[in-house]
């Protein structure tokens, strides 16, 4: 008995050692904790400066709580990772977020652009605090069943998530190897659906090309994942050899990405040493990125958006709008206008964190805003959440294709 004793004494101390270090850096100046009497009946609230130990103290204190009236078997691991997303959530930032190992390591699969999953981008709501889709990826397990952008995923296999719970949501659905199934319920119109799905490796193909009527060249982006810019280029260049003299680029539901990507797109159409991103932190210190080269393509663009259109591709928008380098076509973007960094911990965990906002190179806010297109154009009603639209029924590629023949 002892001995067990000494093992939860010991357990206690790790935890709130890492914990406690961890928190640290995350910390106001100014803390307030609260602890409870054994029983319950009263809570008591004390403010303090000493952050570090604050926080410790108030986790004695309801370990103390549990170890004296928890009936079930204790996990010590599950008891951090809970304490520190509950932390971390207590900012209540929708893009701020803690990672298990797990998490951290499916969230680099998916930002290399390979995976084990459905298929598809999902985003939290934060006025309905919903999971809303973005958009499924083609060709992937979920576009095969069917999911639609704007539709709301409510259940993973029976149990039911809200926006705040994304996160677990994504591991519930990715948690499986190739061939097993998931069950989603979702909910379209007012109407609830339950899709069974079967998981599979999914491989995340950035950019669709072809050449259109008129020597239009048509690239649609579908994220701005790693090596998105190189596939960009690339794909321009097999257009460019088959002659196109105009190009339409399409970010309609991309939720974004990596910043980089889409500043190395931007920059292979502005001008060499050209502002193409300002960016502030907590400190309103600016720090304002330039384009690096030359510009490759120098022909009349037509860039496509919409309401799905988030992060990554607001800059891409914000930047060519700016210099009048696209007509924008579509309707006004999703409006996240905030850049997350991604830190990984030593134990494999991470924390991706809001540390700046960004702006177009004219200094126009971007964040909860969202960027108008030059020229509005709606889809029939529809058509609105539909995945995969014919060319001719497409009112926004049609008014882009209109543009260009001019």
């Amino acid at each position: 008995m002892m001995e067990s004793d000494k093992k939860q004494r010991v357990y206690k101390i790790i935890m709130l050692v890492i914990l406690t270090v961890i928190i640290t850096m995350l910390l106001t100046t100014i803390a307030v904790y609260q602890y409870m009497k054994s029983d319950g009946a009263i809570i008591k609230y004390v403010s303090t400066t000493n952050n570090a130990s604050s926080v410790a103290a108030t986790l004695e204190n309801f370990r103390k709580i549990i170890d004296n009236n928890y009936l079930g078997e204790i996990d010590e691991n599950k008891l951090l990772e809970g304490a520190i997303k509950g932390y971390v959530a207590g900012l209540e930032d929708p893009y701020t977020e803690y990672y298990t190992k797990e998490e951290m390591e499916e969230f680099t699969e998916q930002t290399m652009g390979n995976f084990v999953g459905i298929g598809v981008y999902m985003s939290k709501d934060t006025e309905k605090n919903v999971i809303v889709v973005i958009s499924p990826i083609k060709d992937s397990p979920a576009a095969k069943a069917g999911i639609l952008p704007g539709d709301i995923i409510s259940k993973v296999d029976g149990v039911a998530y809200t926006g705040d719970q994304m996160s677990e949501a994504s591991t519930k659905i990715k948690s499986g190897e190739p061939g097993t199934t998931v069950k989603i319920e979702i909910i379209r119109d007012g109407e609830t659906k339950e899709l069974e799905i079967t998981r599979s490796s999914v491989k995340l193909n950035h950019i669709e090309s072809e050449k259109l009527s008129n020597n239009i060249g048509y690239l649609a982006i579908s994220t701005f994942d790693s090596g998105c810019a190189k596939e960009f280029k690339e794909k321009f260049e097999e257009l460019q050899k088959q002659g196109i003299t105009s190009l339409i680029i399409d970010i309609r539901n991309n939720g974004g990405g990596i910043v980089e990507e889409a500043l190395d797109i931007a920059d292979l159409i502005i001008e060499k040493d050209k502002p193409l991103l300002i960016t502030v932190d907590k400190n309103q210190k600016e720090e304002t990125t330039y384009a690096k080269i030359d510009p490759e393509i120098k022909m009349p663009i037509v860039l496509l958006t919409n309401g799905n259109s988030a992060s990554a591709s607001e800059i891409l928008a914000g930047i060519l709008k700016a210099y009048d380098k696209a007509t924008v076509v579509g309707t006004k973007t999703y409006g996240k206008g905030v850049i997350q960094k991604l830190m990984s911990l030593t134990d494999g965990s991470g924390i991706k964190i809001t540390t700046n906002e960004y702006y177009t190179p004219k200094h126009e806010k971007i964040n909860k805003i969202g960027i108008s297109p030059d020229i509005e154009v709606e889809l029939p009603s529809e058509l609105q959440n539909q995945l995969m639209i014919e060319r001719t029924k497409d009112t926004q590629l049609q008014k882009a294709i209109e543009l260009l023949k001019k």
